[in-house]
């Protein structure tokens, strides 16, 4: 099946989407039992954590953290928004820095000024999108980042988004004041988010039971193993309490090459194998044998295959044991955690 495909579907009880290129799984979302990312709290601050700068605050959803936090003093209420995946037993991670986001149009109340994604290079489009935006902010007092998505979309789209988020973040800032704890926004799901997110066109399946027929149960099978082949390699992918440890084997191939040639072939799939399977936080790769020479090639394009990733990763570089280390944001609950 050539092209892009969009399932909506179900796992069990759990709202879930998947997004299908050229009949393989690229991405997917699955609902968890955890906050999701976006939610957005009246929280309440608890107490303070020193020599870390953070706070720990009350929310209806039990203890968060908010991080880098200056003049709140306990009892103080604020707005704060979930960022990520809350592990078992620790604290949901959040931010004072609230953002409303939608397919079109991103509305930051704290930081003001009009933006346009550097993805849209035409010239022209920029002006006409700067026009609108200036015609649907005028008299505002937040800031606006349009998306890429709005390279191709129309203009009154573009508008009424910008006008729904303007309108949300004037709703939400105006409960800022309430003395409890409360639950003001739900962050999106699986399916609000595939519409959020995968704005390229593509075919859409919404019948019930679509993730069978289109061999989505299958590959979640696969995920649910460690190991994924390499052409004449094998890459492991073994998440524990600590890190996530990622193992490159040459499998049979015993040519001069081969260490490299694997490695080279784990750094392409690595982001999508990360993202299938929810994994973040700490990752640290065991390369298969490769002299010093070609480390350099192999930064570039593990470098080249995380920048279309869309979660926040960080390449930190070698250790004197010549393993290679990532730091990724905890953006999704693993996948085994959720299927069990």
């Amino acid at each position: 099946m050539k092209g892009r495909l969009i399932a909506l579907d179900h796992l069990g009880n759990r709202e879930a989407a998947a997004l299908m290129v050229d009949g393989q799984l690229h991405d997917l979302l699955i609902e968890s039992d955890t906050p999701a990312a976006g939610t957005i709290y009246r929280a309440i601050a608890d107490r303070p954590v020193k020599g870390q700068g953070g706070m720990f605050l009350k929310t209806p959803d039990g203890n968060a953290f908010l991080r880098q936090v200056k003049g709140l003093a306990p009892g103080d209420p604020l707005l704060v928004q979930v960022t990520g995946h809350a592990e078992s037993g620790k604290a949901i991670p959040v931010t004072n820095k609230l953002l409303f986001k939608s397919r079109y149009a991103i509305v930051t109340p704290e930081a003001p000024g009009l933006n346009i994604s550097r993805s849209i290079k035409d010239d022209d489009r920029r002006d006409a999108l700067l026009e609108i935006a200036h015609e649907t902010m005028e008299g505002s007092p937040f800031g606006l980042i349009l998306r890429s998505s709005c390279a191709e979309a129309g203009a009154d789209e573009i508008a009424e988004d910008i006008a729904a988020m303007c309108a949300l973040a004037e709703q939400v800032l105006s409960d800022a004041d309430g003395t409890d704890a409360e639950k003001l926004i739900d962050g999106d799901g699986p399916h609000g988010l595939a519409w959020r997110e995968w704005s390229e066109p593509a075919q859409i399946e919404t019948a019930a039971g679509c993730f069978e027929h289109l061999g989505i149960l299958d590959a979640l099978d696969t995920l649910r193993r460690a190991d994924c082949p390499l052409g004449g390699g094998t890459l492991y992918i073994e998440p524990t309490r600590a890190l996530v440890a990622v193992d490159i084997n040459t499998g049979t191939d015993s040519s001069h090459a081969a260490g490299l040639k694997a490695n080279l072939t784990a750094a392409r799939i690595l982001p999508q194998q990360l993202r299938l399977r929810g994994l973040g936080g700490q990752i640290v790769l065991d390369l298969a044998p490769m002299g010093k020479k070609d480390r350099r090639q192999f930064e570039t394009t593990l470098r080249a295959a995380f920048r279309s990733d869309p979660v926040d990763t960080t390449l930190v570089g070698w250790t004197p044991l010549g393993h290679y280390e990532l730091q990724r944001k905890r953006e999704r609950t693993p996948l085994e955690d959720i299927l069990g």
